[in-house]
């Protein structure tokens, strides 16, 4: 059996051994969005998310949610936003065969997964014009980076 995109976790995919949430209400995002805009962005999403909030019609809607799921990946590994693994060291993206959330890793974030053994990060986000509500697992196992500093566990398949 294999792990699969949408986040099936079977017996040869790995176990979970982190997991995290983060609530975050969209009016405070909004409203630091609309004191310190630039500043706050350029200190936690990196250009792409930016670029990708920008376009959006309520853009604080979108970075809320990006928020969310650094808050919510940080506290699956247990480390909080820290030096260990900063705002800039994850990047929400989408993952580029089935669309759904995911997450990609600087360098220094790729090296904490790999120190800690973590082959798979699964990620769920949903926002409505209130709050926005992200989730983390981490997924132990032999680690594989794609070309895109994605980690995906060895052996799994992805669906087309």
């Amino acid at each position: 059996m294999n792990c699969i995109d949408q986040g099936t976790i079977t017996s040869e995919a790995g176990s979970v051994v982190g997991a995290g949430v983060d609530l975050v209400e969209v009016m405070r995002i909004r409203q630091v969005l609309e004191q310190w805009r630039d500043r706050f962005t350029r200190r936690v999403f990196l250009e792409a998310e930016r670029r990708y909030c920008e376009s959006r019609p309520h853009p604080w809607m979108h970075y809320a949610v990006r928020f969310a799921v650094k808050e919510a990946v940080a506290k699956a590994f247990g480390t909080g936003i820290s030096p260990e693994l900063g705002w800039q060291d994850i990047e929400v993206v989408a993952d580029p065969a089935t669309r759904a959330p995911s997450v990609r890793f600087s360098p220094k974030g790729q090296a904490l997964a790999a120190r800690r053994c973590i082959a798979r990060v699964l990620v769920s986000l949903a926002h409505t014009h209130n709050y926005a509500v992200a989730q983390a697992i981490l997924v132990e196992g032999k680690n594989q980076t794609t070309d895109d500093g994605r980690q995906t566990a060895e052996g799994g398949r992805r669906n087309q």
